[in-house]
This record gives C-alpha cells, structure tokens and sequence, in this order.
C-alpha cells in the first residue's frame, strides 16, 4: 500500500461517516433497540445484520430521523452539528413504494427533486442510469407497466440519483431473481468503487458476504456481533473441511474431532469441533485413510448468523 492509500484508511478510520451512540427505543414498553453502538466508516460497504424483528428497521428509520431514540445519539460526518442533511442520504426501503400510475421519468424527476436535484439534471442522469440498466425504452411508460424486478431497479435509481454520500439499502435483493440479483451486486461494488458510502441489510447471507467490509448483528435490540469479517471469520473456533480421499469412512465419522460429517461416494464434508486445529485432526487420520485432496475454510456467514441468533 502507498503512503497516500494508508493515509487515506487512517482518515476513514478516524472519521466515520456515521456514529450510533448507545441508542435506546421503546414502543409501548417493548425494547426495539437496546443500547447499540457502532461506526460506519467513510467509502465502506456496512452490513447491519439480524433475523427478522431484531430492531434492524427501528434502527434504520432512526437514522433516517423517522424516529428519534429515547436516548443516546446518531451523528453524522457531513454537517458541521452532525445532523442528518437528507440530501446527502439515499434510501431504497424494504416496503416498495412508486407510484403506479406515473411515468417513470416523472417519478425519478420528483423523487430528485425531494433532495433539492434541478430537474433538467435529474432527468439526464435517469436517462443515463436507465440506459446502464438497459431501461432506457422504459422511460416514458407508466410504473405499473414494469415487472417487478424493473420497478425494484427504478426504485434503486432514485436512491442514489442525487448521488448520495451515504446509501441505505433495506432487502434490496428481496424477491429478485439469480440474474438480478447479479445485477444489484455489480451496482453496490460500483458505488463502493465511486466512493460512496453503503449500508446494507439484507437476509441473503451469501450475496452479503460478498460484498461487505464490516457487519453488526443485532437480535432482540442489542448487539450479538460487531467487526470485519474477514476478522470475524479468522477468529471462529471451528473449521471446514472437504475431503476426498479413500478408505473408511466410518473413521472421519467416528472421530471425538468432528462434529459432524457428511460422507458420500468418496468425499467427506466435515466440521470440526470448537478449538480442534485442523493438523490434530490429520494427525489422528492420518495412514488410516489415504487422503487425495483437502480444503480447509472457515464458515460461510449464514452458518456464523444461524449459530449467533440460536444460541440466543
């Protein structure tokens, strides 16, 4: 890395573009969010993690100054009092909300307008992400008229046409198929490589995991995890590993190292218990079985999520 690129990561490092500071929400007694904290950092992709009902949409809707916490504080980097400035956030939300019965020219044009965008400006730039999109014969026909993949892409147009310091992504891959799904991961990596700022939430553990530089997973209101994953990931006391090898295979099966074991015409996926290096375990195999070839990997993130949010 360059003295200018390590510089550059040290100022990211020390001004986040958003600060949640031990914020507090109830709603009729019931803690939605309880006591959460964490950075995002200035040109990251951010996942913000939980299963369904966690307090992930509570959060969200705080940032966006929908709701105000009870207590603590949420600031942001670009306005001198740390205030959000919503033209400087773009939002694609959960809950799909165009209007059917406009032209999506006319939608992306009043949307933009809703962030202080001049028209003119706001309607050369849709015609140009609509093109990139391959949308463009779209532009004067009617919302109603676009499947529901078209009207989602619409819909991530006018979240980042103002172009945004920071984006908020809410299930931005919900319901869309494989080839889309493509599609909006190409568009993420490309506002990452623009500089924006992006914080995603999303179910699909593995399309997050693609893409993001640091997670926090909240369940029941409160923090469970919170860091970069690559570091998350290095850090889990449990390891992978495929084999295809030769022999019995009743030997990985019954083997005290092996949590589970997954045997079938020659091949073995395996997961090793909590804290077993993976040399003890070919030590212990090892002139009992002949071995072709090994691969050894930590858990994908689903398997972290699932493990995190059942163990409670």
């Amino acid at each position: 890395m360059t003295s200018n690129g390590f510089v550059n990561d040290l100022v990211k490092m020390i001004d986040p573009i958003l600060r949640v500071e031990n914020v507090h929400k109830s709603f009729d007694g019931t803690k939605a969010v309880d006591g959460v904290s964490f950075e995002v950092q200035k040109g990251e992709i951010f996942g913000l993690l939980g299963p369904n009902g966690a307090g992930k949409t509570t959060l969200i809707r705080m940032i966006l100054g929908i709701f105000q916490p009870d207590s603590g504080g949420i600031r942001f980097s670009f306005s001198p009092d740390g205030r959000l400035l919503p033209e400087r956030v773009g939002y694609l939300p959960e809950e799909r909300g165009l209007y059917d019965n406009r032209k999506v020219c006319d939608t992306l044009v009043f949307l933009a307008s809703l962030k202080g965008m001049d028209a003119r400006l706001a309607r050369e730039r849709a015609f140009l992400w609509l093109q990139r999109l391959q949308l463009e014969r779209y532009f004067y026909r009617n919302i109603r008229e676009l499947s529901k993949g078209m009207q989602q892409k619409i819909q991530f147009i006018a979240a980042i046409l103002h172009e945004p310091k920071l984006v908020i992504l809410d299930e931005p891959f919900a319901g869309l198929d494989p080839v889309n799904q493509d599609v909006f991961r190409e568009l993420i990596r490309e506002l990452k490589a623009r500089g924006t700022t992006i914080l995603l939430s999303a179910h699909q553990m593995h399309l997050v995991e693609d893409l993001v530089d640091r997670i926090f997973l909240i369940n029941k209101g409160r923090q469970i995890l919170y860091g970069e994953l690559r570091e998350i990931k290095r850090s889990w006391r449990e390891d992978w590993v495929t084999l295809d090898f030769r022999g019995d295979g009743e030997i990985l099966k019954n083997s005290l190292l092996v949590k589970s074991a997954q045997i079938e015409n020659g091949r073995a996926q395996l997961i090793l218990r909590e804290g077993v290096r993976p040399e003890e375990f070919f030590a212990e195999v090892s002139g009992k079985i002949e071995i072709e070839e090994i691969a050894i990997r930590k858990p994908p993130l689903h398997h972290i999520f699932v493990e995190l949010v059942t163990r409670g």
